[in-house]
């Protein structure tokens, strides 16, 4: 049965404009990003075999252009406008670090830094460059690497923090296997970044490592 014919209070876009997003389930949300269904399912079907299909909510929404294209009911449009939209969600989560924003605590910083980069298959090393006042200046991805590592050159993270005047930054990268422990390489590039930036008066705040469900301050464990 296709969904406009189910009761009024059972279709998911209903209940979202009544009762808000977030009473509705991981189906019923992608069943309204899904629009339609296929012959003989409904979008919410489709959505449940999707969400089977590549074990959650979160593996389909990061899964790579291929496998997303080859399910049923997918394609190339239907990326484009997942792609969109999970952008939209970025910088959305993003609007916390733009020019001119105070950080509220350590800990709202280390959570949308962790939205923004979890999501990477490969490593990349970010940092946040603030003021005297640690107000954002500006937050920038500096280097990409494979699933195993980035090369971060210190000399570039200098010249950047010149570049924007800034005081103080916080590093960040993300760890790929989704483990947030920082490994005896991210403590040590930590020192080798500490001790050039402190020859031209810039504090390391903080090293923010990354994982899947959690993220690891640097500072916090006495490693900054």
């Amino acid at each position: 049965m296709a969904i406009r014919d189910w009761p009024v209070g059972e279709r998911p876009r209903e209940r979202l404009l009544e009762g808000g997003a977030n009473h509705l389930s991981d189906a019923e949300l992608l069943a309204i990003f899904l629009r339609t269904g296929v012959r003989g399912r409904s979008a919410v079907d489709l959505a449940r075999e999707l969400l089977q299909r590549f074990g959650g909510l979160r593996s389909l929404l990061s899964a790579p252009r291929e496998a997303f294209c080859a399910a049923p009911g997918l394609g190339d449009a239907k990326y484009a406008q997942l792609q969109a939209m999970l952008e939209l969600g970025r910088r959305h989560l993003g609007e916390h670090l733009q020019r001119g924003s105070p950080l509220q605590s350590p800990e709202d910083t280390a959570r949308v830094l962790q939205a923004r980069l979890r999501d990477y298959p490969f490593e990349v090393f970010a940092v946040l460059f603030l003021d005297n006042r640690h107000r954002v200046l500006a937050f920038e991805e500096l280097f990409r690497g494979t699933i195993d590592g980035a090369s971060v050159h210190p000399r570039e993270v200098v010249r950047s923090a010149l570049r924007h005047n800034a005081a103080a930054v916080i590093l960040c990268h993300n760890h790929p296997s989704g483990v947030a422990e920082p490994s005896d390489a991210d403590r040590r590039i930590t020192a080798r970044l500490r001790d050039a930036l402190a020859l031209v008066d810039i504090r390391v705040l903080d090293h923010v490592v990354v994982g899947d469900l959690a993220y690891c301050s640097m500072a916090a464990r006495g490693l900054v």
